[in-house]
Formats: structure tokens, C-alpha cells, sequence
């Protein structure tokens, strides 16, 4: 397996090394992760997760343009990602940087100042991540769905405004879309469906 360097999972969608206790086998963890991808994608997505040290490994290599990341069973609840390929230099950036100590507005400088600097590549078009999460979810293996969990979808797009896009810088309704940290390299749409019963 593939090593990759492991940090916390913020909002800027980074990852942590887990405890060893009660790690999912690979075939539950690849499962669950690929839940947040397309339906059509799953089964062809790249597809990280925490080996048995609690390290984040590479669990089975793809050959579409989604890179899965399983749930961190360390934390509660659950939370699954799958984003586009041309994202990844941005999320192993930051890896890095917060096994290096720094704290989430330090990961954030240093990105924005590569990223304007070209040391950093960000994606030319829109790109989109797939998350799936909730604070009472859990991966049920016997029915092989994720329980208790939602769905948001945040699609980048660096150096965007609410004035270049027309977007508001809030929902104007439940699960409406809205831009965060306009005007920087971590731009994106944040679009939030409500909870479904």
C-alpha cells in the first residue's frame, strides 16, 4: 500500500492519522467511501484509508477522475470525501503542513500565498468535492449503506467573488448556495441539501 502524508479533516478538507482500535476492514472502508461519490462513479474511484498503524494509506488505485477518502473512525460520527483529481495537489498540500505543526489560518497563508505565487496549482475550472456526513452516521456493512449522514457538495473555483459568480455570501434559503472565503485560492460554492427524513 501507499503511504501519503495524514491531517486533521477541517473544512478545508484535511485528514488525521486515526487511533489502531476498531478500524473498518478494507472492503467496509472502500464501501463507505465511495457513497459519497456519482453512483456511476463508484466503482472505478480512487480510493483512500487508515491501515491497521491508523496511517492513511492508498486502498485501491482508480481509473476515473474521483479520489474517495474513507470516514475517520477515530472521530464521531462519519464523514466520507470523494473530489476531483485536480484537487489533490491542494489537499496533500495541506497534509503536509498540518503534520508539520501549522494551524488551520497558517495552512491557510501559506496555500494562498503558493497558490498566487504558481508554487501551488490550483484547478483552471470548477471543481467539485462530494462530501457525506453526520454527526449520528455510521456505515452499516450488513446493508452496505451509510446511515444517519447527508450530503453537501463544495465546488471550488479559486479567486471567484460573489461579483463574478452572482452568488450570495450566505444561503438565501435552506440548502441554497453560497460562496466561502471569496476572493482566494480556497473559493468555492458550498451547496448544502437539507436533511432528508
Amino acid at each position: 500500500m501507499r503511504y501519503i502524508p495524514v491531517l486533521v479533516m477541517l473544512c478545508s478538507f484535511q485528514f488525521i492519522s486515526c487511533a489502531q482500535e476498531s478500524i473498518p476492514n478494507r472492503e467496509d472502508q472502500v464501501a463507505a467511501a465511495t457513497m459519497a461519490a456519482p453512483e456511476d462513479d463508484r466503482a472505478s474511484s480512487a480510493v483512500y484509508g487508515y491501515d491497521a498503524k491508523g496511517l492513511l494509506v492508498s486502498l485501491r488505485e482508480g481509473s476515473n477522475n474521483l479520489i474517495c477518502v474513507a470516514d475517520d473512525p477515530s472521530r464521531p460520527g462519519f464523514q466520507s470525501v470523494c473530489y476531483h483529481k485536480n484537487l489533490q495537489a491542494f489537499m496533500d498540500r495541506g497534509r503536509v503542513l498540518r503534520a508539520e505543526g501549522k494551524t488551520n489560518q497558517e495552512i491557510f497563508d501559506i496555500r494562498e500565498g503558493e497558490a498566487k505565487s504558481g508554487a501551488l496549482k490550483m484547478p483552471d475550472q470548477a471543481t467539485t468535492l462530494h462530501l457525506l456526513e453526520g454527526k449520528e452516521g455510521f456505515y452499516d456493512a450488513a446493508s452496505g449503506q451509510v446511515k444517519n449522514a447527508n450530503y453537501r457538495y463544495v465546488v471550488y473555483i479559486p479567486w471567484a467573488t460573489a461579483e463574478s459568480t452572482g452568488l450570495p455570501l450566505k444561503p438565501l434559503v435552506e440548502g441554497g448556495p453560497w460562496i466561502m472565503d471569496p476572493g482566494t485560492h480556497r473559493a468555492h460554492i458550498m451547496i448544502t441539501p437539507p436533511p432528508q427524513n
